[in-house]
């Protein structure tokens, strides 16, 4: 592995900037304590940055030695954390209540600062880089309001980049592809209206759950009885939730939420409108009534374009060796906001490798997970990756 000594000299500075990340975990637009951090590191390095992108984002711009080729590229990370209950021994545990940083954001906003600082302090590329703060990845469309507010219009960018770390990938190893990578996510809220009553009567009532468990099971037919084998897609129920708590009382509603997943776009358009339709016609078999509504602004699949990531390959092949760059990994159903900038210009998406030989590691722990923890091994690697690709794409002519 080849990282360059002033980026090592550096790691455990950024270190320090990740674990108060992770001490002060904020959620979707609530980002305040990452981008105060941000802003007064920038502010001492001397890098010019615009803040209240999207609420609390912040762009970042640093100018290369030159500037011959006019070219300019984008760098992202994402700052928020999760609704979750931290768990574990960590020195660095979240301190906010019910909120942690349960998928590494703290780790990649520390990344981009350590190249932040690299970058300010060598300039060794001709052109454009914006670093590209983001809030509310999980779940609460942070970029596609950033790109609303006039991210690409403000800051134009011939490509963009982004990483994930990736705890079932050893450390050392890096995984990408071209094409889609990681899915588009719907997520659907359906509402069922029956007639309530007595539960010693169920005939005189119209039971809402009995609705609900049928639709459920006919929901799970549609991906294998309607979606191209050699197709990807996932519908999930993840809630149901009916009752009043008494024991004899049948409800006059039911509500369940899901999540449905697909890569194509016909896949995704065709599974959305069956789904309604299937709603509407196990409840009006069971003479009651039902409404699906599909959550505005669902994730595109994030989708890596061809010569961006052949760049990137290179670049991480250059950095890990050849041995421990997977170019062909199974893309995953998880999905990313990060796809809607990549629907607006080129670019490349990949995963870092952080899992460690310990299989009881926090950083071997499922993203979304309450053990988890990003490793702070990797900051080198991710700082030298984003140079690497700053200098590669914008090489001093």
């Amino acid at each position: 592995m080849s990282i360059r000594n002033s980026i090592h000299a550096i790691k455990d500075e950024i270190s320090t900037y990740r674990r108060l990340l992770h001490e002060n975990p904020q959620t979707a637009y609530e980002e305040t304590f990452a981008a105060e951090l941000i802003a007064s590191k920038l502010t001492e390095w001397g890098v010019d940055f615009e803040r209240g992108i999207a609420v609390t984002g912040i762009v970042a711009t640093i100018e290369g030695q030159t500037n011959k080729s006019g070219r300019t590229i984008g760098l992202r990370a994402d700052m928020d954390a999760l609704d979750i209950i931290e768990e574990g021994n960590k020195a660095h545990i979240s301190k906010t209540s019910g909120k942690m940083h349960g998928c590494g954001h703290d780790g990649h906003t520390a990344c981009l600062l350590g190249a932040a600082k690299y970058l300010s302090e060598n300039r060794n590329f001709d052109g454009k880089v914006h670093l590209i703060f983001q809030p509310a990845e999980e779940g609460y469309g942070g970029a596609h309001k950033m790109i609303e507010e006039g991210l690409f219009e403000r800051f134009p960018m011939d490509s963009v980049y982004g990483l994930h770390n990736w705890p079932k990938l050893p450390k050392g190893e890096i995984a990408l592809r071209s094409g889609p990578i990681m899915a588009a996510a719907d997520r659907f809220d359906i509402r069922i209206t029956g007639a309530g009553g007595h539960a010693a009567m169920p005939h005189r009532t119209n039971d809402p759950i009995i609705v609900g468990t049928h639709l459920v099971q006919a929901l799970q037919t549609l991906v294998s009885r309607s979606v191209d084998p050699l197709d990807s897609a996932v519908i999930s129920i993840t809630n149901f939730n009916a009752g009043t708590g008494a024991f004899n009382v049948i409800p006059d509603t039911a509500e369940l939420n899901g999540t449905l997943r697909s890569f194509l776009p016909e896949t995704r358009a065709a599974l959305i409108k069956r789904i309604e339709e299937m709603t509407h016609s196990v409840a009006a078999l069971y003479g009651a009534k039902a409404e699906c509504v599909f959550m505005e602004g669902g994730y595109n699949p994030t989708v890596n374009t061809h010569d961006e990531t052949a760049f990137c390959a290179d670049i991480a092949r250059e950095l890990v060796g050849q041995d421990n760059v997977d170019t062909e990994i199974n893309p995953s159903m998880g999905a990313e906001d990060f796809g809607a900038m990549l629907q607006k210009v080129p670019g490349c998406y990949i995963w870092m490798g952080q899992g460690e030989a310990d299989e009881d590691s926090h950083h071997n722990q499922g993203l979304h997970t309450p053990l988890y923890d990003f490793n702070d091994e990797i900051i080198p690697q991710a700082v030298e990756y984003w140079v690497r690709v700053v200098e590669g794409q914008l090489p001093v002519q």
